[in-house]
């Protein structure tokens, strides 16, 4: 997802290189993934070095961020991979584009084995493999009184005290649902109340973040108290400030789901199906949770506390979950990063 710290797993320079191998590799079943390689070594000993395994395939990556890996597949004209990892903002747009396929559910037997929200978020395209949440974390040492509504973010209390992420972030537009919602409008039809609340709102804005990396910076150095933030930042925040809490919000947090699709001209779907069924079974997703990689859709996976805790997990957190329409909202985007900027540029 975007904005976390990884080593990479392998350059796009790695993929070149593989498709243009020895034929000995030619000769074998290839497989293709587009995704982000963090969590390199970690992937390798729990997801790749089994898959190969189980598949006496070979497997290649082309890695990047959301935005670039999917221009890459539309210049291709949906071809040159065989499995995509995307957020589902990005996904959608894959979608709309028509550069995946829809997924022969009878060759993914495992997606029975996880939560409704994941086995089809986006229709007949691929499924969602982790679930995250946008939220509102604080430093419960500084701010006086629980935080428990997204209106709280406009408390006098908390002048100078919040960080927003920025519009072109993943969690960025859901500020402007959270302004529309507290403004009682339609953020799709009535752009400019939500905006106007966004203004009211600046006052107590102290700086708008881009990565999880900076977002850490702004506690540990007491910048900020209150940030409007996706989960996965949680526990790397709590290990600089241990006194910061997940805010238990009375109108639910935003779902991010991180896709796995199917190229529209992958060259080994059957295999791309294969791949995708592994990582849902749930002894992958087991480790994965526990080895701190990603959230886990299998509901058959159980966690200690202290290993849910950092996740976006349980049958009850993740029915709370309140849903994007990416339909919608990416198409709103541009006008809506324009007003951002005219706010929040001054």
């Amino acid at each position: 997802m975007v904005g976390r710290w990884y080593k990479p797993l392998v350059s796009t320079a790695f993929l070149l290189a593989a498709l243009s191998s020895a034929p000995a590799m030619a000769q074998n079943k290839t497989l293709t993934i587009s995704w982000w390689g963090f969590n390199g070594d970690k992937l390798e000993e729990i997801v790749l070095k089994p898959f190969r395994a189980q598949c006496g395939c070979e497997l290649v990556f082309e890695t990047g961020n959301n935005a670039d890996r999917l221009n890459k597949i539309k210049i291709r004209g949906g071809s040159g991979v065989d499995v995509v990892y995307l957020t589902d903002s990005f996904s959608q747009l894959g979608i709309q584009e028509g550069l995946f396929q829809p997924v022969d559910r009878s060759k993914l037997p495992n997606l029975n084995g996880i939560y409704e929200l994941a086995r089809a978020p986006q229709g007949q395209f691929g499924p969602a493999y982790t679930i995250g949440r946008v939220g509102i974390i604080y430093d419960s040492a500084k701010v006086s009184a629980p935080i428990t509504s997204w209106n709280d973010l406009w408390r006098e209390d908390l002048k100078r005290r919040v960080s927003l992420p920025g519009i072109t972030t993943t969690a960025g537009p859901m500020t402007v649902l959270v302004a529309a919602s507290k403004a009682g409008v339609n953020p799709y039809k009535d752009e400019s109340a939500a905006f106007k609340a966004l203004e009211q709102l600046k006052p107590n804005v102290v700086k708008n973040y881009n990565t999880g990396s900076e977002l850490v910076n702004l506690f540990s150095t007491g910048e900020v108290s209150v940030a409007m933030a996706q989960d996965f930042t949680l526990a790397q925040i709590q290990a600089a400030v241990p006194t910061v809490r997940w805010a238990e919000v009375k109108e639910g947090d935003y779902a991010t789901l991180n896709t796995v699709n199917i190229a529209k001209g992958a060259a080994n779907a059957d295999l791309a199906h294969q791949f995708i069924n592994f990582i849902l079974d749930p002894k992958i997703q087991q480790t994965l949770a526990e080895r701190g990689v990603d959230a886990p859709v299998a509901t058959a996976v159980q966690l200690k506390p202290e290993e849910a805790a950092r996740w976006t997990y349980g049958q009850k957190m993740i029915s709370s979950l309140k849903r994007l329409d990416y339909e919608k909202l990416n198409a709103a985007k541009t006008d809506w990063i324009d007003a951002w900027s005219e706010v929040f540029g001054k």
